[in-house]
């Protein structure tokens, strides 16, 4: 007997040996599961707590620029019409400001000026995205705009990137309008700290130096050979220009659109955009020192637009110049190479593909003059041939300079 009643009290079975279970134990495991369930609630709140503040984190490191908008519609009878639904144009625009946190890479002035200007074409299938730099040294029409003290200055022919200093984004996106003949559908403004920590972001991006580096200005000192640049180092290594190569902005162009082409491969390759653990440190970077229009300010936005881009190949990446030669009237100055340019401008305008390659085009390579039947000046009086709003592109594009994601610097 005290074997079998030994056996039954290790069992759920009740006194009867029915499978009943006596109160007492019932009442336990009621407890537990009561227990077991509020801690499981508390788990997922906490979690799903964390995730929320998280979200509103980035979505608060997000300045909005409402003043863009309210500039362009002022202006709004004389930009170009958008020609093909869906495509989109970004004007990426690097900001010099030494305020604040930027005030290690030189004295403040009081104003700025855009040092990067890119635009950036995506198509309407999303197969392929083009970048498309624009010399700050270009000389350009700089169409009247309100400066910050509500005077509208006066339409001249100016360097580019006095029109950011002039009239802040608004100013550069008409500039950029009335150079292309291009709708800009949103833009973005970066200072030096975000994209440092872009860099930092995804643990830093090889490059291949053929000659060391020393450049006091640019804050940078780097031996030869292959190295891992952080992001301190890649913002020294783009905006380095006397002490590399003929100390031209060209060639600092295509420094940064190597270096571009770069993170973008290592983003993808390393699966930043699938892996939301990895993606995080990406977006806050990303969102920390980013100014944009109120059509990409929202987490929900920059990620439509992030994941309309991630099955682009990196070959369909493509990184290159507006065609430029040295301005007649001062070397230290920049013209566009007809027809060349309106011949890109007209391909972005349509959506049609832009072929680029390693390559450099006589014209751009050799910085030709103009032909003998062209005036030697470009002044007030004689301005590029620009871009026509609309219209079909002709003649025979050519095969511009450049490059695209899926070269590495270290090929």
């Amino acid at each position: 007997m005290d074997a079998h009643v030994t056996e039954s009290a290790g069992t759920p079975d009740g006194p009867e040996g029915d499978g009943s279970e006596s109160s007492s134990e019932h009442g336990r495991r009621r407890h537990w599961l009561r227990w077991g369930a509020l801690g499981a609630s508390v788990v997922v709140l906490a979690a799903a707590g964390a995730g929320w503040m998280l979200y509103q984190k980035l979505e608060g490191n997000i300045t909005t620029d409402t003043g863009t908008a309210a500039e362009l519609k002022r202006y709004e009878a004389e930009r170009p019409a958008a020609l093909v639904h869906d495509a989109e144009n970004i004007l990426l625009i690097g900001s010099d400001s030494r305020a604040d946190k930027n005030a290690e890479y030189g004295r403040d002035s009081g104003t700025q000026r855009s040092d990067t200007a890119i635009l950036l074409h995506l198509a309407a299938d999303r197969k392929s995205a083009t970048a498309v730099s624009i010399p700050r040294d270009l000389m350009t029409d700089v169409p009247r705009c309100r400066k910050p003290g509500g005077q509208e200055s006066q339409a001249r022919f100016a360097q580019f990137n006095s029109a950011f200093e002039q009239g802040g984004a608004a100013c550069t996106i008409r500039t950029v309008e009335n150079l292309t003949g291009i709708r800009i559908d949103h833009h973005m403004i970066v200072d030096f700290t975000g994209f440092k920590r872009m860099v930092n972001a995804v643990h830093g991006v090889e490059v291949c130096l053929k000659e060391p580096i020393k450049d006091e200005e640019a804050h940078l000192e780097l031996p030869a050979g292959q190295q891992r640049l952080n992001g301190e180092q890649a913002l020294g290594y783009v905006r380095a220009r006397y002490s590399l190569g003929n100390g031209s902005d060209t060639e600092r162009m295509g420094r940064q659109q190597q270096f571009l082409g770069a993170l973008v491969k290592k983003v993808q390759s390393n699966g930043v955009l699938l892996n939301p653990t990895r993606l995080y440190p990406v977006l806050d970077a990303a969102t920390s020192s980013l100014t944009t229009d109120s059509g990409l300010d929202s987490l929900r936005e920059l990620y439509e637009l992030v994941r309309s881009l991630r099955g682009i190949p990196t070959e369909k990446v493509q990184f290159l110049t507006v065609p430029r030669r040295p301005y007649s009237l001062n070397a230290n100055r920049d013209e566009l190479v007809q027809p060349d340019a309106a011949q890109l401008f007209n391909l972005l305008r349509n959506d049609l593909g832009v072929t680029v390659s390693a390559e450099p085009r006589e014209a751009e390579a050799e910085g030709t003059a103009p032909p003998d039947n062209e005036p030697e000046a470009m002044g007030r009086d004689r301005k590029p041939d620009a871009a026509e709003p609309s219209g079909e592109p002709t003649g025979q594009a050519p095969t511009y300079k450049g490059t695209t994601a899926a070269n590495g610097m270290c090929a």
